[in-house]
């Protein structure tokens, strides 16, 4: 970063610093598909992990360690938790509602 020295797309996937490398050609369907999949998963559950993502860029071990324990909590005791689960066990396709 200080150097400003350039990387590719294909080293920054394998470094983790980018989701995936698509070609141009492929790029447009799958950014879509990644987007479709996004929009089934439980909003809850994706917003709390983006919360405690964010969270790790001040906190501390300690802290971190205490705010994912409070989040995991709230994540098992969310509706889409337990729509999640009873979906799961019925065989079916969930409805999250974000709650």
């Amino acid at each position: 970063m200080m150097l400003g020295e350039k990387v590719s797309a294909a080293d920054a996937e394998r470094m983790g610093m980018i989701y995936k490398v698509f070609p141009d050609d492929v790029f447009p369907k799958e950014s879509i598909s990644i987007a479709d999949k996004l929009s089934e998963m439980p909003t809850k559950g994706l917003a709390l992990t983006k919360q405690i993502l964010n969270n790790s860029m001040v906190n501390n071990y300690d802290d971190q360690l205490h705010d994912e324990e409070l989040f995991q909590e709230r994540a098992g005791n969310s509706y889409d938790y337990r729509e999640g689960v009873q979906a799961f066990l019925e065989k079916r396709k969930p409805n999250f509602k974000g709650e």
